[in-house]
């Protein structure tokens, strides 16, 4: 009898730590809030790009990302919100894929599409965004506004 006692309590002191263990290697999982307004119209929708690490931007041909998710716009803005995100440095980047083909449509040089990316208000030769420029710190539930441009 004593045999099975010691037995029992060993095992519940096994447990008891691999419990322990297991509940601080948990990551606390954060949900980030992307909103875009005042766009030139309704048509199509937007296309919204996570990106989590240094050189995926710029991506052109949409390879390089963490996570995408679909807007659909409502009185000239839309909305979307990725969860499960562990704490870390992330990028946005915007699409407003008024044809819904999610591809980046271009005149000679320049998108015709609206695009946008964080912590950027203007595009330009000189002002060209990179991971390093767009990128910003979660460790928090999070709202994050971008301003959609049009060239």
């Amino acid at each position: 009898m004593k045999n099975i006692f010691k037995y029992g309590l060993t095992l519940a002191i096994i447990a008891f730590t691999l419990l322990s263990i297991q509940k601080s290697k948990s990551v606390t999982m954060y949900s980030l809030t992307v909103k875009v307004n005042q766009l030139r119209n309704s048509k199509g929708h937007i296309q919204f790009t996570l990106y989590n690490k240094d050189g995926t931007i710029p991506d052109e041909k949409y390879k390089k990302y963490y996570r995408k998710k679909i807007g659909q716009i409502k009185s000239y803005s839309a909305y979307v919100t990725f969860k499960n995100l562990p704490k870390g440095r992330y990028a946005v980047n915007i699409l407003h894929d008024e044809n819904e083909d999610g591809k980046i449509k271009k005149g000679w040089i320049m998108p015709i599409e609206g695009i946008g990316f964080s912590n950027f208000t203007s595009i330009g030769f000189t002002n060209r965004p990179s991971f390093k420029k767009a990128s910003f710190y979660v460790s928090s539930n999070m709202s994050k506004r971008v301003k959609v441009i049009y060239l």
